[in-house]
């Protein structure tokens, strides 16, 4: 089977999620790789060198500089005449491109796949998590999207793909890029992160988010989440939810302080190696999935917590 995995990248570099999903491609055969971009040359280049790629297929045009689905999915459309399942990360982008493969190709889509269990056989997630559906599917094309905390990065070095310059259909003329506000912090994005800090509406305003988290962020060296009640409430910006409608994170440690432990929260981070807990509400539903549980004022403990470290 010959898998084309599209990948993330910002024209200058090859994003991680991109990693998880070759993992989860080379599980299926033979991988493939499509940068789309323009200007793109270098990130080809990168690419080629992942473990486990045996071609790069580059695509530059103006046309996909800015990685817009409309423009994106028929190019992938049309290469799938050579490959038998599209991948891609179940990224913000990735969840824009594949439905419109999907549809372009006529078939269903397999989304958030947690593992490969056959040539055309996975399981994911539904109900928020709390069960695993295994699915097989009988279309003769797949397209998949991966979650990212569930498969390991495959290796940035060690490969020896080669590069092939492709070309198809360019600008769509349905939509065209304006603008874009990207948020820069010197703090490690949170789908990579080691560690993750996260406040919770307990917080009770962007002040005191920014008092009691921050510096608890800084003395690990962590990324900083919240909760959707903490964004919806105007603490923190979008970027910083975790959650089912945020972000999946599965970091080495998560701290959660003033979360209760939501349905939907928990499913953005349940997977995370150690969970820490700090919540004055015994029976909050935090402390079932946490490794630690400290019931306790956050308002006491962790300025406490942050002067120990």
């Amino acid at each position: 089977m010959k898998t084309l995995v599209w990948v993330e990248h910002d024209n200058n570099a090859v994003k991680d999620a991109t990693l998880a999903a070759v993992t989860a491609a080379g599980k299926l055969g033979e991988v493939h790789l499509l940068v789309a971009g323009a200007n793109c040359a270098a990130v080809a280049d990168e690419a080629a060198k992942i473990a486990g790629v045996g071609k790069v297929h580059l695509a530059d045009n103006a046309a996909y500089e800015h990685a817009l689905a409309e423009n994106v999915a028929p190019l992938v459309a049309d290469l799938m005449g050579h490959h038998d399942a599209f991948v891609c990360p179940a990224t913000t982008t990735g969840k824009n491109i594949a439905p419109r493969v999907a549809a372009l190709l006529d078939v269903m889509q397999i989304s958030d796949i947690l593992s490969v269990e056959g040539d055309k056989t996975f399981t994911r997630p539904i109900y928020a998590g709390n069960a695993i559906a295994t699915v097989t599917s009988s279309d003769p094309k797949l397209v998949i999207t991966v979650r990212g905390t569930a498969f390991e990065k495959a290796e940035t070095s060690g490969g020896s793909g080669t590069v092939e310059a492709v070309s198809g259909p360019t600008d769509a003329g349905l939509s065209s890029f304006v603008s874009s506000e990207i948020a820069k912090s010197e703090r490690p994005e949170l789908t990579s992160a080691k560690v993750i800090v996260s406040g919770g509406r307990a917080l009770k305003d962007a002040e005191t988010f920014q008092e009691y988290i921050i510096p608890l962020a800084d003395k690990l060296g962590a990324g900083v989440g919240a909760s959707r009640a903490a964004v919806d409430a105007g603490y923190v910006p979008n970027d910083y939810q975790v959650g089912q409608t945020g972000k999946i994170v599965a970091p080495e440690v998560y701290i959660a302080i003033g979360i209760s432990g939501a349905i939907q929260h928990l499913a953005g981070m349940k997977d995370s190696k150690t969970i820490i807990a700090i919540n004055k509400d015994e029976d909050a539903p935090i402390f079932q999935v946490a490794d630690v549980g400290l019931v306790a004022d956050l308002f006491k403990a962790v300025p406490e917590l942050t002067e120990k470290l």
